[in-house]
Parts: structure tokens; C-alpha cells; sequence
């Protein structure tokens, strides 16, 4: 899965400015963008989550912030606080796909195949022409077919059948192969 954290895309920005929601996209807001996301790869997590705070404040209306900073907070391990601010943002920008993927991301991180696919549809809802959405959700059906076939592997641990198939979503999940199958 894409687990990045990107910024909104082009058409969501665009979609943005359209409503009016989007400050004018001046090098300054770039700059704030940026240097959250430089202090979170610096290990600065507090500081980053400090700055994106001042910023959001200063500017309640600005989305892109607030995607920033559920990075910052799922790149910390704080999967529950960004999961909060990306369902807000799909509350407060219904038009934008971008936080689906992301609140897809973090239900597949924990596990949470069917959350992580169902929020993939809603961002395909959105866009359907959503290609990170869409990788996204060819990996989660991976993985639930990985976890369907092991599961049938378990109750009939003579079909010959499951092997190969097992195999084969490992290769397409580029997981090691295991021996003995």
C-alpha cells in the first residue's frame, strides 16, 4: 500500500480554490507545509506537531494542513489521533478522496482489511480515476485473499490446490517464499 502521506492532488486543490476553501497558494503556506514535514523527518515529531498546530489555528480553513499533520501523526504512531482528523476532513471536504486513502492506509496497517477497503470505495466514489485508491485497493484484496487462503490452507491442510495460489500472492506481495510451502 502506498502508506505515504502525499498532498492533496492537483484536482482536489483545484477543487478546493474552485469553493474557495484554499488560501492563495503562496510560497509562504508552502514553506509552513513543508517544514512540518521536514521537522517530522528530522525526529521532531513535538515540534512538528507544534507548528502545524499554530498554523491550523491561525487558519481553520485550510485542509492541506490538517493532512499534513494526520501524517505526522500516523508517521508517529498515533494511527487513532490521524484517523480522527482524516474522518473530520472527509466530514468538512466531502469532494476530497485524498483522506479516504489515507484512513485506508491506517485500517490496513492495523489489520483492518475490509475498514481499509471500504474506505478505498468511498474514495473511488470521489474519483474514480484515483490511481494511488486504486493500487491501494488491488493490495488490501491481495492481502484478503492471502488471509482467505490461509485460512482454507488451516481447515484442509491436504488441498493441494492452495499451495500455488498461496505462493503466487506472495510473489505479487513480494513476501519471501516460506518453505515447505
Amino acid at each position: 500500500m502506498n502508506l505515504s502521506f502525499p498532498s492533496l492532488t492537483g484536482r482536489a486543490r483545484a477543487a478546493l480554490l474552485a469553493g474557495g476553501l484554499l488560501l492563495a497558494g503562496t510560497a509562504a503556506l508552502a514553506d509552513d507545509y513543508a517544514e512540518v514535514q521536514r521537522l517530522q523527518r528530522a525526529g521532531q515529531t513535538s515540534e512538528a506537531l507544534a507548528r502545524a498546530d499554530k498554523y491550523i489555528a491561525a487558519h481553520p480553513r485550510d485542509p492541506q494542513m490538517r493532512f499534513v499533520k494526520a501524517g505526522v501523526l500516523g508517521a508517529a504512531g498515533k494511527a487513532a489521533e490521524a484517523e480522527e482528523l482524516l474522518l473530520q476532513l472527509t466530514r468538512d471536504y466531502p469532494e476530497l478522496p485524498e483522506p479516504w486513502n489515507n484512513l485506508a492506509v491506517l485500517h490496513a496497517g492495523r489489520g483492518q482489511l475490509d475498514k481499509a477497503d471500504e474506505a478505498l470505495q468511498a474514495a473511488l466514489r470521489i474519483n474514480p480515476a484515483y490511481a494511488t485508491a486504486l493500487e491501494n485497493l488491488g493490495d488490501v484484496r491481495i492481502r484478503q485473499a492471502s488471509e482467505a487462503y490461509q485460512r482454507a490452507r488451516q481447515l484442509d491442510p491436504g488441498n493441494s490446490r492452495l499451495a500455488p495460489k498461496i505462493e503466487a500472492l506472495r510473489g505479487a506481495l513480494g513476501a519471501p517464499a516460506k518453505p515447505g510451502g
